[in-house]
């Protein structure tokens, strides 16, 4: 026996001196951490939007493809961001791996994300950003400048292109909505290329249909020279597009904005709206899911300047958003195609 033991001690001894010395990395996981379930929290801005509805939907169909993975959909019905610092504050608790948050103000939420990742819990956003050292991605639609960009011109396509004039208003969420206020900074910029518009007042509608319409009311009767409204946010596009038609304006003053084509295909069917921007709200919801497993399982690293989807295929990071792609324009030619 002792012979046996030191023949295999000098094998052993004789195999670690050869070749080129490069010490070898043990595995990172073991197969039991790759099968290992991952359970996602997935916070809306507000539960029961049919935008956010409908990132849900894709957020399941990436967690039944996927496999593995568990989703906890939950959020304010009233857009609340002291009930959703809340709800992250009950699911670190709980131990969740991921938590995934749509922030509508970052004031309040991200210290609350700031203590999941203290907690060892990985945190993304999606949709609207926190502070970036309160989370590791931001899975984004478009750029901010795109989005911006994309309404202003859509707009001024809608009055007559470049010679477009009149007066135009902004009807956002919230005044703290960090990712709208990056819009409109994108789409003050755009106006400058169509210097016959002009910006007469931006009002928040608080992820309210109903005052949505009574601003947009509001409005109509403050400035008669009203060419144009930008409705960008999936609650107040169809709510100000309503008030535009009940005050007899339909055509006269024009809206375009952000929503789901379901909410506005009434309205471009006859000829309140003309333009609807946005993107694919399923597929943002299944690229999240995506990431927050890639991250929780090891996959996605910071400094990564691409990521693959399986089923959208290579998306582009920037610094440390993981872009979903250009908006989509919905008109009245297509936008009986698309059904979320």
């Amino acid at each position: 026996m002792k012979r046996l033991l030191a023949a295999f001690t000098f094998v052993a001894i004789f195999l670690t001196g050869c070749g080129d010395n490069t010490a070898v990395a043990p595995p990172t996981e073991t197969m039991a951490d790759a099968t290992k379930k991952i359970v996602i929290a997935f916070l809306p801005k507000q539960k029961g939007v049919p935008y956010f509805t409908s990132c849900a939907e894709g957020a399941e169909l990436a967690a039944k493809e996927l496999g593995n993975i568990e989703i906890k959909y939950d959020g304010p019905t009233d857009g609340s961001p002291e009930k959703a610092a809340e709800l992250i504050e009950q699911w670190v608790l709980k131990g969740v791996d991921v938590i995934a948050v749509s922030c509508n103000d970052p004031a309040v939420l991200s210290p609350a994300l700031k203590k999941a990742r203290e907690k060892g819990v990985k945190v993304i956003t999606w949709d609207a950003d926190s502070d970036k050292d309160s989370r590791d991605f931001f899975v984004n639609q478009p750029t901010a400048e795109q989005i911006g960009f994309g309404l202003v011109d859509a707009m001024a396509k809608d009055l007559g292109g470049d010679s477009a004039t009149g007066e135009v208003a902004i009807v956002t969420a919230r005044l703290t909505a960090a990712n709208q206020n990056e819009w409109m900074k994108h789409m003050n910029v755009r106006l400058a290329k169509y210097p016959g518009l002009k910006l007469v007042a931006t009002k928040p509608s608080n992820e309210d249909q109903k005052l949505a319409f009574e601003v947009t009311s509001g409005l109509i009767k403050a400035y008669p020279g009203l060419k144009g409204v930008f409705g960008i946010s999936s609650v107040a596009f169809p709510g100000a597009a309503e008030a535009i038609k009940q005050a007899g304006k339909s055509g006269s003053v024009l809206i375009t904005g952000l929503s789901t084509p379901n909410d506005m295909k009434a309205y471009v069917m006859e000829g309140t709206v003309k333009s609807v921007l946005l993107w694919d709200t399923r597929d943002l919801g299944y690229l999240t899911v995506e990431v927050a497993a890639a991250l929780a399982r090891g996959e996605l690293k910071p400094g990564a300047t691409t990521f693959t989807s399986r089923k959208l295929g290579e998306r582009k990071i920037e610094g440390d958003n993981v872009l979903l792609g250009d908006p989509m324009v919905f008109n009245k030619e297509n936008i009986g195609k698309y059904d979320f």
